[in-house]
């Protein structure tokens, strides 16, 4: 297993498709996973310490687990099934659940859970970086740094036509 950090979301362009960046902590390799509109917001949100009026469903979920008296300790990133990631939320009594990646994400961001990969994942999609990605990498975080939750929200639709 291999330890990831996370550097991000950002939007693709032109699909408009949210991809949250992960980075191995001891390599070069970066894994990109397409994700939802919701898990994009959750994952900044949790980034940028936007704590909510009310609990969204990933603070639920980790205020659920503690009433339970249990504590989220590892998001472990299994494998990747026809293009779909699959993650086990590792507890710590060692009960595993089965989770998609983002959500795990979302909420190890909030409870400072480690996130780690199989070598076979890294293998499979990990993306070598080179100098001209780390720049991209720099361009990246500099976009971090500028976005807010919102711009992961659907634009409003166009009223109907009369």
């Amino acid at each position: 297993m291999k330890p990831l950090d996370v550097l991000g979301v950002r939007v693709e362009m032109p699909t408009s498709q949210p991809i949250v960046l992960l980075r191995e902590r001891d390599g070069g390799r970066h894994v990109p996973i397409w994700i939802g509109a919701a898990e994009a917001t959750a994952i900044a949100y949790a980034q940028e310490g936007v704590v909510p009026p009310r609990p969204l469903t990933h603070d639920l979920l980790v205020d659920v687990i503690a009433a339970v008296g249990r504590e989220l300790v590892t998001v472990r990133i299994d494998a990747v099934l026809e293009g779909v990631f699959h993650a086990t939320l590792v507890l710590d009594d060692d009960t595993e659940i089965s989770a998609r990646t983002s959500d795990g994400v979302a909420l190890a961001l909030r409870t400072g859970a480690e996130i780690v990969a199989t070598d076979e994942v890294l293998d499979e999609v990990g993306i070598e970086s080179s100098d001209d990605e780390e720049d991209e990498v720099a361009k990246f975080k500099e976009f971090l740094d500028e976005v807010s939750p919102e711009d992961f929200e659907a634009p409003d639709q166009d009223p109907p036509a009369s």
